[in-house]
């Protein structure tokens, strides 16, 4: 069996407004949603891309539980290439010290785990 550890990120106490307020249905726009999703999550890509821990899934599961999104919505809307999306662009990374291009990686298998968790959590 393959354990995940537990997040170090608090994404329960995230404000996911950046997201909501950009990424609007119910025909959710590419463009828009792509670039909220960035925005808010490639300050925390070191630790959405550690797949030793459940921080994407986590995080995944926030956005839908605050934006009531459907399933996967990002996984199909976003995609830059064979890494996912990249964290590189100027207006990502605003506010970011160290200037460390960083990858914001969407792999299959996480997305596809990220929209089971959110499935489960909107039948209880």
């Amino acid at each position: 069996m393959n354990l995940l550890f537990s997040c170090t990120e608090d994404f329960e106490s995230k404000n996911y407004t950046i997201i909501t307020s950009q990424c609007k249905g119910p025909k959710y726009q590419a463009t828009s949603c792509c670039a909220a999703l960035k925005k808010f999550a490639c300050p925390f890509s070191d630790k959405i891309n550690d797949l030793k821990t459940d921080c994407a899934p986590t995080m995944f599961s926030y956005i839908n539980m605050f934006g009531n999104y459907p399933p996967a919505l990002f996984a199909s809307l976003c995609s830059e290439g064979k890494e996912g999306l990249s964290c590189t662009d100027d207006e990502v990374n605003a506010g970011k010290t160290n200037g460390v291009p960083l990858r914001f990686a969407q792999s299959p298998m996480l997305m596809l785990t990220a929209g089971f968790l959110t499935s489960l959590f909107n039948w209880f």
